[in-house]
C-alpha cells in the first residue's frame, strides 16, 4: 500500500512539472530571423524559358512522291545553295520524259512539212505538174507571137492565131489550177493545229523535265542540315519533310513571357541565354522584337519576345529548350531587402520591424524593382532596419519575438 502511495505521488509530481514547462515552453517568445535593410546594387531580371532557333533558316519537302534512292548530305553537314540533299528514284521520271521528247519530236517534224508546203508526195506530183504547165505556157506564148506576126504579114489565117490564143489561155489556166491546189494542201487551220501540238509537246517535255529534276532534292539556302529524318529506300510523299537547313551564326530565340511581366519589358534590354545541356554556358543577346500577340502556350498566356544571339562554335542546336534571365531595370543605392520578409496584410504590403523591447511592428512598404530574391523598398523603411524574414506560423504586431540576426 505505501508502495502504490509512493508511486502516485510520483507520478503526480511528474505530471505537473511536464505542464510546467509545456506552459513556460508556450508562453516562451518564438525565436524569429531578422535581416537588416541595406543599401545596395540590386539587377531585376525577369527569369522565363524559350526555344532556339536559326536566325535563317528553310524546310525542303519533297515535291513528288517516289522512293528515296540515296542521301547525298549527312545531318549537321554545311551545305551550299543548290547542293543535293537527296535523291528519289529517276526510273518512271525518265520514262515520263523519254516519251515526252518522242511527241515533241513528232511534232517538230509535221510542222516543218507543213512550212515546206504538205506532203512530200503530193507536192512533189503537184510542183512537176506546174513545171509542165509553165513549159506549155511557154511555147504558147511563142506560138502566138508566131502566128501574131505571120497574120500581120497576111502569111497566116487569123483562124489559126485563134487557135494559138486560146492554147496560151488554158495553160495559163492550167498554172493557176495548180497553184491552187498546192496551196491547198496546206491550210491556214493545219498551221494553226499543228503549232497548237507543237506547243503541246513542248510544255509536256518542260513538265516531264521538271519531274525527273524533282527527283534531285536541292537545298535553296546555304548553312547546316540540322534535321534529316528521312533514310534510303523509304517511300517518300509529296510534301513530307526531307531536311532542313539553317545559318547556325547567330541564332534567334523566342523567349516566353507571361502576359502579366509584359510591362516589364522593353526593347534592347539585355538578356542571358542559358541551356541545360551545356552548364555554365552564358549567350548574350538583347531584346530587339516586342511580342504582337498574347498566345496560349501549355496553361500559360505568354508574349514572344525575339532576340539574336551570338553562337560561334554552333553549340546552342535548333529546338533546343534554353533558359532566359532578362535584366528589366538596374537600381543603384537603394534600399533593399529579401523578398521573402514581404507580406500581404489586410489588403497592404508590408513587413514586421523589430521594436522596442523585442517586439513586432508592423509598417506598410512601397516595393520598387525586384530580382529573384531581392526587392527595392521606395518608402517604408531605412537603412538598417530590420525585418522579420520567412516563419513557420502567423505574426501579429506587437508580438514578442527573440531576434535571431542573419
Amino acid at each position: 500500500m505505501t508502495r502504490r502511495r509512493l508511486l502516485l505521488a510520483v507520478l503526480t509530481v511528474a505530471a505537473i512539472a511536464g505542464a510546467w514547462l509545456i506552459r513556460r515552453g508556450s508562453s516562451a517568445p518564438p525565436e524569429v530571423a531578422f535581416a537588416a535593410a541595406k543599401r545596395e546594387t540590386l539587377v531585376s531580371t525577369l527569369t522565363t524559358n524559350g526555344k532556339a532557333e536559326p536566325y535563317e533558316f528553310v524546310i525542303v519537302r519533297a515535291q513528288r512522291e517516289g522512293r528515296l534512292e540515296r542521301l547525298a548530305a549527312s545531318k549537321g553537314q554545311q551545305v551550299r545553295p543548290g547542293d543535293l540533299l537527296a535523291q528519289l528514284d529517276q526510273g518512271e521520271a525518265r520514262a515520263e520524259l523519254a516519251a515526252a521528247e518522242a511527241r515533241l519530236k513528232q511534232a517538230r517534224a509535221a510542222v516543218e512539212v507543213l512550212e515546206r508546203g504538205g506532203r512530200e508526195a503530193e507536192l512533189a506530183e503537184v510542183e512537176a505538174a506546174l513545171l509542165r504547165a509553165r513549159l506549155e505556157m511557154k511555147a504558147a506564148e511563142r506560138d502566138y507571137e508566131s502566128l501574131r506576126r505571120l497574120v500581120d504579114k497576111q502569111a497566116a489565117a487569123p483562124h489559126e492565131m485563134q487557135v494559138a490564143a486560146d492554147r496560151l489561155d488554158r495553160a495559163r489556166a492550167d498554172i493557176r489550177g495548180l497553184e491552187k491546189k498546192r496551196a491547198a494542201l496546206v491550210s491556214v487551220g493545219d498551221r494553226q493545229a499543228a503549232g497548237a501540238r507543237l506547243e503541246e509537246a513542248l510544255a509536256a517535255r518542260e513538265q516531264a523535265a521538271r519531274r525527273l529534276e524533282q527527283c534531285r532534292i536541292r537545298t535553296p539556302l546555304g548553312g547546316v542540315v540540322y534535321d534529316l529524318p528521312l533514310r534510303a529506300g523509304e517511300l517518300v510523299r509529296t510534301g513530307d519533310l526531307v531536311a532542313a537547313v539553317g545559318k547556325l551564326n547567330p541564332m534567334r530565340v523566342r523567349v516566353y513571357v507571361d502576359e502579366p511581366e509584359l510591362g516589364r519589358l522593353a526593347p534592347g534590354m539585355p538578356v542571358v541565354i542559358t541551356w541545360d545541356a551545356l552548364p555554365g554556358r552564358r549567350w548574350q543577346g538583347r531584346i530587339e522584337q516586342m511580342p504582337l500577340q498574347v498566345k496560349a502556350l501549355g496553361t500559360r498566356q505568354v508574349g514572344e519576345v525575339v532576340l539574336t544571339i551570338e553562337n560561334p562554335g554552333l553549340d546552342l542546336l535548333p529546338g533546343a529548350n534554353v533558359n532566359a534571365e532578362v535584366r528589366t531595370r538596374v537600381v543603384s543605392d537603394g534600399i533593399i531587402i529579401p523578398k521573402e520578409a514581404v507580406r500581404r496584410q489586410s489588403d497592404q504590403t508590408g513587413v514586421y520591424l523589430l521594436g522596442r523591447g523585442d517586439r513586432l511592428v508592423w509598417r506598410a512598404v512601397e516595393l520598387g524593382a525586384s530580382s529573384l530574391t531581392r526587392v527595392q523598398v521606395l518608402t517604408g523603411l531605412g537603412e538598417g532596419d530590420r525585418v522579420a524574414l520567412a516563419f513557420d506560423r502567423p505574426l501579429r504586431d506587437g508580438l514578442r519575438v527573440r531576434p535571431r540576426f542573419e
